[in-house]
């Protein structure tokens, strides 16, 4: 799955990648290669490996060499070749690396030695080295996976990783707990602090700040709004904060009956209270969004206007439209609690009753959280919530991720 949560949980701790964004900024460091560099006409990147990185050590797997090129060719060919046979195997989608259209993009991976690796792209593209620090490019072992393949067990990719990363999986509790410890072989020295990590799965928010009071928890992330101010006020709690790069938004299914018509959107957008949204939803922890990107970005244009919350001409373009009486639609509200939203369940009731007033009935609609994403990709919905968080810096990254063509059944929820 494309979200945070997974990240978090598994990219950020258990992998490595071939270059990575300095922490708290999306400027790019080396990672497992050392340096890379750019041929004249901007098609060849070569990448310069890494030497004595090491894959951890699991109950499940034991290593017998370290990572080289051929870890670098299994991990983009699974992407690249759906006739590679561990994606044969175990048939997964790639949803970051085909919105992008990296699977058009890169034309070639090769190994010019055990330490070098060569990627030839069929046309320029300026934020490639951001996007190969992107979570979805993180470093597979080869060896793990020519393991999983023969003991008929390639989906085990998903549920016991292995990585070069700081942390190493040690088991899954589900809705309960996941365990890591920190990984002694980690190739930068003096930067694993911790022995142990748990992972202690708490949806609830007043949960999750209780168990930090307690001292049962030492960091939490995803405050409701309302915990801010009580939460900085506590001595004995740290609460860091910063503007956040991202963006919460309603996305109509454009192929679908009665929202592919532009005017109708329109409508929409015009008859929602957005202002009674930050109040209530965000408890004035947020602002209204006029770009498809948070001003944050450096491309955000704050020249853009936003229409204006008017009912009576949501009402007026309703019926101009072709539904004087309105209609009937499902708005999907997520069960989880995201950065870019607090409260979907709130925030969906609140719309639901902004449509009402222009005549719109709007059945509110709610998945697991997995099912959530699966469905919305599969374009099941007439208008959902979600959101994104920004990974690069690059515009593009919303842009084409988010509204583009390659990205349509992925994360592009507008289709």
């Amino acid at each position: 799955y494309t979200t945070g949560t997974d990240f978090t949980a598994n990219t950020f701790t258990v992998y490595n990648r071939l270059v990575e964004f300095e922490r708290g900024s999306t400027k790019v460091e080396p990672g497992l290669a050392e340096k890379w560099d750019v041929s004249p006409d901007g098609l060849t990147y070569t990448f310069h490996l890494r030497h004595g990185v090491k894959f951890q050590t699991t109950s499940f797997f034991k290593p017998t060499r370290d990572f080289n090129a051929d870890d670098v060719l299994f991990t983009f060919n699974r992407m690249l070749d759906p006739n590679q046979p561990f994606r044969k195997a175990y048939a997964t989608s790639f949803p970051y690396f085909t919105d992008m259209g990296l699977d058009k993009l890169i034309t070639k991976v090769e190994a010019v030695d055990p330490y070098t690796v060569k990627f030839t792209l069929k046309e320029v593209n300026a934020p490639f080295i951001q996007n190969m620090a992107m979570e979805y490019a993180s470093i597979q072992s080869d060896e793990y996976a020519q393991q999983l393949l023969k003991a008929g067990k390639a989906a085990d990719i998903n549920q016991a990783p292995v990585g070069t990363g700081p942390f190493i999986f040690r088991s899954y509790t589900k809705d309960a707990t996941i365990r890591f410890d920190g990984n002694p072989d980690y190739w930068k020295p003096g930067a694993v602090k911790i022995s142990k990590l748990i992972f202690s799965i708490t949806p609830d928010a007043a949960v999750r700040v209780q168990k930090l009071k307690s001292n049962e928890c030492q960091v939490m992330s995803y405050p409701r709004p309302a915990d801010i101010a009580p939460l900085k006020a506590d001595s004995n709690l740290d609460t860091p904060s910063q503007p956040g790069f991202n963006e919460g938004y309603v996305a109509y299914n454009t192929t679908k009956k009665n929202v592919d018509n532009v005017e109708v959107r329109r409508a929409l957008d015009m008859a929602i209270n957005k202002k009674a949204i930050i109040e209530s939803v965000y408890q004035g922890a947020g602002q209204s969004a006029i770009a498809p990107m948070p001003p944050t970005e450096w491309s955000y244009d704050k020249n853009l206007k936003v229409q204006p919350y008017d009912t009576a001409a949501a009402k007026a373009l309703l019926a101009k439209a072709g539904f004087p009486n309105g209609f009937e639609m499902n708005l999907w509200a997520m069960p989880v609690q995201r950065p870019y939203n607090p409260n979907a369940r709130l925030m969906a009731e609140m719309i639901q009753a902004d449509w009402a007033k222009i005549g719109v009935k709007a059945n509110i609609v709610s998945y697991e959280w997995g099912e959530y994403i699966k469905r919305g990709h599969a374009g099941e919905h007439d208008a959902m919530l979600i959101g994104w968080t920004g990974d690069n810096g690059d515009p593009d990254n919303w842009l084409g991720t988010l509204l583009g063509c390659e990205a349509v059944n992925g994360s592009n929820f507008s289709h």
